[in-house]
């Protein structure tokens, strides 16, 4: 959890500790790269306002990490343009200060287990607002002639809306192998998340 309020990092420390099978880290913005990658977060919840601080400039840190942390922007109120913003940059959820701590929970296993978008549905309608009218949903289906056998069976079962841990299973291979798949998938097609490469591979007809 990267946030500038001590008192909030102490609160969802605390309450995250709660979670089963959840070990938690906070960082103050400062030097929170670092320690996401000494620590080898697989989720990170990245506050949206730290005065001071730039979040994308965060994120962009966040994301260039080997391997990269899913990464949940968290914000006390919803900012026209930054769901879009904060997903096309990379991050895989926006989630709200004030949701309940089940979903909390549910958000976080859901990202661990595969960089799913963890939205709250109030958000849903303004999600597809901001994405759509700059291309990033409705954008023209990419060749996939530079994509291997394998690639495409993962980006197959990625457009059927399966999590990593259910193709390491579906293909018999290891979870670590198909996040290795998703990010040079990712790479090849030049989309910033596995949102836009599941809408890739169902406009190719692989769903």
């Amino acid at each position: 959890m990267i946030d500038d309020e001590a008192l909030v990092r102490e609160a969802l420390r605390l309450l995250v500790s709660s979670f089963p099978g959840f070990e938690v880290s906070v960082s103050h913005p400062v030097g929170a790269v670092d320690q996401a990658r000494r620590s080898q977060a697989d989720v990170v919840l990245l506050d949206l306002l730290m005065p001071g601080h730039d979040w994308l400039e965060l994120l962009a840190g966040l994301r260039a990490l080997e391997p990269a942390p899913a990464v949940a922007v968290l914000t006390a109120s919803e900012i026209p343009g930054a769901v879009g913003a904060a997903l096309r940059a990379g991050a895989c959820g926006f989630l709200l200060k004030d949701m309940h701590p089940e979903f909390l929970e549910h958000s976080l296993r859901a990202l661990a287990a595969g960089g799913v978008i963890c939205v709250p549905p109030a958000s849903a309608e303004a999600v597809a607002a901001e994405l759509m009218p700059v291309g990033v949903i409705e954008e023209p289906a990419l060749s996939l002639d530079n994509v291997t056998e394998r690639e495409r069976e993962v980006l197959m079962l990625l457009a059927l809306g399966l999590q990593n841990a259910e193709i390491a299973r579906q293909l018999n291979i290891g979870v670590t192998t198909v996040k290795t798949h998703v990010g040079v998938l990712k790479s090849k097609l030049g989309v910033p998340n596995r949102v836009v490469l599941a809408s890739v591979a169902q406009k190719a007809g692989l769903a």
